[in-house]
């Protein structure tokens, strides 16, 4: 294995697995108060202070341009679009049922980067799609009743979810990490405070929803952190199954916390949409045949 350290890009994302976990809790919490434009125009402030205090730190201010701004103006508003749906999700569907439809995300991606990274379309990647798709309709057994508001909101987060993950390698041939994550969370705050102040009234935090929020904007971006260092650590084929223990995780703390029936359907749909996403990536990353 070529991998520098497994064990630490295992601990890495059990650091991503909470974070992510936590930062659903936490938006169940506040959805009561606060509308999703609000939580992310409060998440977005966190992230801008962090870049910046990052960036001067460590002296990469001066990456951060206009450079293709029409380019990162177009992921910023799909993945806005697709945090206020992950986030409206929460509020209406069981969180296991969230992060399964989630989790659908590279079975997207695997669809759009033919047409958008002109990358190959394989038996495999097909393959992994069909196991994907059959995965959805184990979860949401459309026509058990349960295809409702949250369901197609949360199927909605995860395409905008992939096709951010396209728009963002196609930014990072020639932009600094640094750029990306300044217009991000700089755009974000502005269509957040857009958003949350359409109807001419916007819900500041209050004492028994900042910690809540302060939490959610810490979560974002310590999942990514994790994320990021567990991927430099570690192959994609290694990190990736450590990142459906969320499944699980989150089904248990739905039973507890929020007394969310346990539905098996979700978790066995979560198998097969994981079985799909791992066979993709022993394709890509897995021993190659000689010759």
């Amino acid at each position: 294995m070529s991998d520098r350290n497994p064990l630490k890009a295992a601990l890495w994302m059990m650091g991503s697995v909470v974070s992510f976990s936590l930062m659903a809790i936490a938006g169940r919490n506040v959805s009561a108060v606060h509308d999703s434009f609000e939580v992310l125009m409060v998440r977005s402030a966190f992230g801008f202070v962090l870049v910046i205090v990052v960036g001067f730190a460590t002296g990469r201010l001066h990456e951060i341009t206009t450079q293709r701004l029409p380019g990162h103006t177009l992921r910023n508003i799909v993945h806005f679009t697709g945090q206020n749906l992950w986030f409206i999700s929460l509020t209406l569907i069981p969180l296991a049922q969230v992060f399964a439809l989630e989790f659908t995300s590279p079975i997207w991606v695997i669809l759009l980067s033919p047409v958008f990274l002109s990358e190959r379309l394989t038996p495999q990647r097909l393959g992994a799609a069909a196991l994907g798709f059959a995965g959805i309709l184990i979860v949401t057994r459309p026509g058990a009743g349960s295809l409702n508001l949250g369901v197609l909101a949360g199927a909605g987060a995860a395409v905008c979810f992939a096709a951010v993950s396209i728009m963002t390698k196609r930014l990072t041939r020639g932009i600094p990490v640094i750029g990306i994550l300044f217009w991000l969370t700089s755009m974000q705050f502005v269509f957040g405070l857009i958003g949350a102040g359409y109807d001419g009234h916007i819900t500041w935090p209050t004492a028994q929803t900042l910690p809540w929020l302060a939490l959610i904007g810490v979560c974002g971006v310590f999942a990514h952190l994790s994320l990021t260092s567990a991927l430099a650590l570690a192959p994609a084929s290694f990190v990736a199954p450590i990142d459906f223990l969320r499944l699980p995780f989150i089904a248990v703390v739905g039973a507890l916390f929020f007394a969310e029936p346990f539905d098996p359907f979700v978790l066995i749909g979560g198998v097969v949409i994981f079985t799909g996403i791992l066979l993709n990536l022993r394709a890509q990353f897995g021993p190659q045949p000689a010759g």
